[in-house]
């Protein structure tokens, strides 16, 4: 019970402590799960954050899903989900009471605005970490510039292209250049065979 409490708090913790959505939380669930608590390799948790963004649903609650699940089973997996979605859920239920005399606090205005700015160092943080731990094969390297350059002029010509379709397309390639990588060593090896 011990063991499950402390899953509880972290998730609660990360939880509620981060701001602007599931990128803004990578930096903190790589942070917490990798270099504090260990639960899971830095590789592990690559993986991690591209299931739980081509997974339906917000990524920081499927984060802690699998967590869960990977460090306490099925309980664990609930109990993390629990605690990272009770501090938001309990926030936007007393925002919801009061959203437009919230709204009208001059505070409460601009500490917003000091979070969006926070948001925009928290993804941009996340985002060279994990550059900085990636494999960094040519096949990679190519697909993440390609994709950089898409979102910056996509962005400046306001053109609405969907992540989803990112994913999509990057995951093609990948699985493309799988079965050519894959076609070509059963060449090498058929040729080598009958060279022999």
């Amino acid at each position: 019970m011990n063991k499950l409490f402390k899953l509880f708090l972290t998730m609660l913790k990360i939880g509620m402590f981060t701001f602007g959505g599931g990128y803004a939380m990578i930096s903190i669930l790589q942070d917490e799960f990798v270099e504090r608590k260990k639960w899971i390799e830095n590789d592990e948790f690559m993986n991690l954050v591209t299931i739980a963004e081509s997974t339906p649903g917000p990524i920081a609650i499927n984060s802690a899903t699998y967590i869960g699940y990977k460090v306490y089973g099925l309980l664990g997996a609930v109990i993390a989900t629990i605690g990272m979605i009770l501090p938001s859920l309990t926030v936007i239920y007393i925002i919801s009471l009061f959203f437009n005399e919230f709204l009208s606090i001059e505070v409460i205005s601009n500490a917003f605005k000091g979070i969006q700015v926070c948001v925009i160092f928290l993804i941009l943080s996340a985002g060279i970490k994990m550059f900085k731990k990636m494999k960094k094969s040519l096949y990679n390297i190519i697909i993440m510039s390609i994709t950089m350059i898409c979102m910056v002029l996509f962005s400046l010509f306001g053109v609405s292209f969907s992540s989803i379709l990112y994913i999509l397309i990057s995951g093609i390639l990948g699985v493309t250049i799988y079965l050519i990588a894959n076609i070509k060593k059963k060449n090498t090896e058929i040729d080598g065979d009958n060279n022999a």
